[in-house]
């Protein structure tokens, strides 16, 4: 039953009976058991309450109203403290109701900020030296898929913190980023260490534990304030909605309550279901001070002393009332309360606040958090040994359990209702005429409160389509149903265009990203299969379909010429050539490119992959599979033939792929550049066994007809290898024996493609030799690039990156299955001659050592950075970071992408059986 608008899952009043861990042999966990509980209604009631908060609402897409669309200008981190957000909340350590009606959140105050630590701070993308970065530390530690048990670390510095020297520092700099560390901040090891724990009771009881550590030589002061505030739902239209409040009951004896009442707020619009919220009581020690407010923009300070706030008590009232002393706030009620704590917390020792969010009155509501606490994390050990491979050090376990617990903190609800964005909510107050031509109009339809996985909630606290799919992946390995759930809204009528197009991120929806979708369908197919003995093929029909929708779509757009070679645009690799790829060509130029048409190569053999398994209950689907075995066999021979032309997106001088720039009058220019894009189409390999092919004697008979028939289209992107007397394989690959090998030969070149971190971007050939065209130069760059394209935050012009290393893992180990253990490789640097599958592992292997620690008790990851590297309360806090440096290994970019970065999660389970 496919999910109706608004709904997370189908309504379950039976559930599947709960699967034991194939790792463990033991009965389900208690988390396991939680997963499979049968439910009534559109929410599951453990998951109603998770960490669905972003940590940046400020400087995006949805919240930006500009003329112009300026984003990062229009809402900066200093006017977010002031202005009422329209499309969801922003907090440290945050979580909330399934639909952000209601949100806690942490504050904290060292007595010297300016600025009360509401949000974590980071530079935008016209600031920082490489696009926007945050200029914080904190560590996801713990999750579990229903968010029973969660832990977070946050590291707050003792002095006031550095804004203004770390926006003036990186904004002089052309080389590596001015980081937190680097001011000096964390001297002396003057800084808290916050522990933030959540522990649900049940699934409407949440106890909170928060731990600040003193690391500092001498006492310091500490001001913690939990918040509890309603989401501004009601300000945007004219007349006003119903406004929810917060108010204090009467204090217990050694407590005080916060009373949160949603009962008059109207139905969420758009949802097909009732929702609503019952009263929530936040209980909290005595001894802090009730304030509350309003969540209303100031409006003087965000638009100019000429205008005037909805209410006299804003956003921005603790603030104004804790940092400058000023009498803002109210002791009554609100629709934003928070409790402030004072502390002097010695040197060594430690400080304890101790809360509880639940529907239900308790008269003795703290006394057992500690005691709840320890049991949910008890059970959390218990879920992750039935995760983790058998094989697995200790060490490799808590960077997977880490992978994951990032990926589950990540976890955002995605608020985005692109019409009443483009039109505005109040007629009297309408955006600016430039909106209706400025990006996302074609795409009115796009209605979103969904809880996806972001990349980052931070940097990118946006879906990202591309992202996403390998995210999926990694996360099947602990919730295979949210895995699916998240694969599907991409094509679910309210984000699919009904052209076929799946969105690509917020900023621009109709770039196109690389059509992995089919292929991580597949995998979360094949993990669930694996893991709980369940063949959902349900799943796999209905996304087929809509599958077949983007298919076509990509056929009809990015195949101008009707040849089978892709021109595919941006596709992801923001600046791994000299053009800009995401613009078009001047003077009808056109960008014939070796990945966009590997993609394709690989989508095809994916819907094939997928139309077989259906075909095993429905015939039919042999029907649809045999078509995309012959669309392949045309993408594999227009890459080496072009469709008559002269030309080839193989080099076989220099025995890669390579872009090719074709000019309206005929000529073309090959861009000589080796780089990954010249390895995608490797991605695009399947190898089929005859005696599995048994039960689908139409689409086996095509097959074969195809190789004796048609060896003019076939060529040598399918061919059959026998492997024994009784066995025949398969083999539909772009790249033949011959051109895998010459491939193979530079990958395996520590002078090219070969790190000791894994497989670069961009071959380090280009290091003494740049690429030239015109005026433009490419090198290799094996850590951040100098070039601005696509905001100049990411860099694929040399450093490892892990959704397409893994994608190519995949890929050796289907050519060591294709051409068996005597095809081996001697790489063109004249080393040892290897295979297909070792070099599959040693690639692997390379990945996950970035993480673990070397002889001398370093980790890659961490680079040069003596307080990583060796400090004990930092050493095993890891971050999962956008990419790698090429030859360091030292991680780069965003620094909470455990996206598809988590896939080191994916790594260590497959290699560690």
């Amino acid at each position: 039953m496919a999910p109706r608008p608004g709904q997370d899952f189908p309504q379950s009043k039976t559930a599947a009976a709960p699967s034991t861990s194939p790792f463990s042999g033991k009965a389900p966990s208690r988390e396991k058991s939680r997963l499979t509980e049968s439910f009534e209604g559109p929410v599951a009631p453990w998951r109603k309450w998770g960490p669905y908060v972003s940590e940046r609402s400020w400087g995006g897409v949805r919240e930006d109203y500009s003329p112009w669309g300026t984003a990062w200008d229009f809402l900066t981190h200093d006017m977010a403290r002031s202005k009422a957000y329209r499309w969801g909340e922003d907090g440290i350590a945050g979580i909330c109701d399934r639909y952000q009606l209601l949100v806690f959140a942490l504050a904290f105050w060292n007595g010297h900020d300016a600025i009360l630590k509401e949000r974590m701070f980071g530079l935008s993308s016209p600031e920082g030296n490489h696009g926007e970065d945050t200029k914080e530390y904190w560590f996801y530690l713990d999750n579990t898929p229903t968010h029973s048990y969660m832990r977070m670390l946050y590291k707050y510095p003792q002095e006031e913190f550095p804004y203004a020297q770390l926006v003036a520092e990186n904004a002089q700099r052309r080389g590596p980023e001015f980081e937190l560390l680097d001011t000096g901040v964390f001297d002396e090891d003057r800084y808290f260490d916050i522990f933030v724990e959540y522990a649900k009771a049940d699934p409407e009881d949440i106890c909170i534990r928060i731990e600040a550590f003193n690391r500092g030589p001498k006492a310091a002061p500490l001001h913690l304030l939990p918040h509890l505030w309603f989401r501004n739902t009601w300000a945007w239209t004219n007349p006003p909605g119903a406004e929810p409040t917060i108010g204090q009951a009467t204090p217990g004896r050694d407590y005080v309550t916060l009373i949160a009442d949603n009962a008059s707020a109207p139905p969420i619009p758009n949802l097909q279901f009732p929702y609503s919220l019952p009263k929530y009581y936040l209980y909290a020690p005595a001894g802090g001070q009730v304030l509350f407010t309003d969540n209303e923009t100031n409006a003087p300070r965000i638009f100019g002393s000429w205008a005037r706030s909805r209410k006299p008590h804003v956003k921005d009232a603790f603030h104004r009332y804790v940092i400058e002393g000023e009498q803002c706030v109210k002791h009554e009620s609100g629709t934003k309360s928070c409790i402030h704590y004072s502390y002097d917390v010695a040197s060594g020792d430690s400080v304890v606040l101790r809360l509880r969010l639940t529907s239900r009155p308790n008269a003795d509501p703290l006394t057992d958090v500690d005691d709840i606490v320890q049991l949910r994390q008890r059970e959390a050990d218990e879920f992750y040994e039935t995760v983790h491979p058998p094989k697995a050090t200790e060490e490799e376990r808590l960077i997977q359990r880490q992978a994951l617990a990032g990926m589950l903190w990540s976890k955002q609800i995605y608020m985005f209702d692109v019409q009443s964005w483009l039109d505005g909510d109040d007629p009297h107050w309408p955006p600016p005429d430039s909106r209706k031509h400025g990006r996302n109009t074609r795409w009115r339809h796009l209605n979103s409160m969904r809880i996806l996985s972001m990349p980052d909630k931070w940097e990118f606290p946006w879906f990202a389509s591309w992202d996403l799919a390998f995210q999926c992946v990694t996360l099947a390995l602990v919730d295979p149903h949210f895995a699916k759930h998240n694969l599907w809204l991409l094509l679910f009528e309210q984000f699919q265009h009904p052209n076929g197009q799946i969105p690509a991120y917020e900023w621009e929806f109709s770039d196109m990203n690389p059509p992995v979708q089919a292929w991580a369908c597949w995998r979360v197919y094949q993990i669930e299969k694996r893991d709980t003995g369940k063949a959902d093929t349900a799943f796999l029909e209905k996304c087929l379909h809509k599958l077949l929708m983007n298919f076509a779509w990509w056929v009809n757009r990015v195949d101008s010429q009707g040849n089978n070679v892709f021109e595919g645009g941006f596709l992801g690799l923001d600046n791994i050539t000299v053009i800009d790829r995401g613009q078009k060509l001047p003077g009808g130029a056109v960008l014939e490119q070796s990945d966009g048409t590997g993609w394709m190569g690989f989508f095809c053999l994916y819907l094939m992959r997928i139309a077989l398994e259906l075909g095993n209950q429905n015939p039919t689907y042999d029907v649809l599979a045999t078509k995309f075995f012959e669309h392949f066999v045309y993408i594999g021979a227009a890459m080496k033939k072009m469709g008559g032309r002269n030309y080839q997106l193989w080099d076989e001088n220099d025995g890669f792929f390579y872009d090719v720039l074709r000019f309206p009058n005929g000529d073309f220019h090959k861009l000589r550049l080796r780089s990954l894009v010249g390895l995608i189409p490797l991605f695009a390999i399947e190898v089929l066994e005859k005696s599995d092919l048994k039960s689908h004697p139409d689409f086996l008979a095509n097959v074969e007809w195809f190789i004796r028939n048609r060896p003019d289209l076939v060529g040598n992107a399918c061919y059959s290898i026998g492997c024994d007397e009784k066995c025949t394989r398969y083999v539909l690959s772009i790249a033949d024996p011959g051109q895998f090998h010459r491939i193979a030969t530079r990958l395996w070149d520590p002078a090219e493609f070969l790190s000791d971190h894994g497989i670069r971007s961009l071959s380090r050939y280009h290091e003494s030799h740049p690429f030239y065209f015109g005026e433009s130069r490419l090198g290799y760059e094996p850590g951040e690039s100098e070039a601005q394209l696509k905001g100049g935050n990411s860099n694929w012009r040399g450093p490892v990156w892990f959704p397409t290393s893994y994608l190519l893992i995949h890929s050796l180990l289907r050519f060591g299955d294709a051409l068996g253990p005597d095809f081996a490789v001697k790489p063109s640097d004249g080393g040892q001659s290897v295979t297909a599958r070792t070099m599959a592992r040693e690639i692997a292997e390379r990945m996950i050592r970035i993480f673990t620690r070397d002889a001398d008790g370093h980790r890659p990851c961490f680079g040069d950075s003596t307080k990583f590297q060796t400090d004990p309360h930092w050493r095993d806090c890891l971050l999962f970071n956008e990419y790698y440096h090429g030859d360091t290994g030292k991680g780069l970019g965003a620094s909470h992408q455990t996206g598809w970065t988590g896939l080191i999660a994916s790594l260590i389970d497959e290699w560690r059986r």
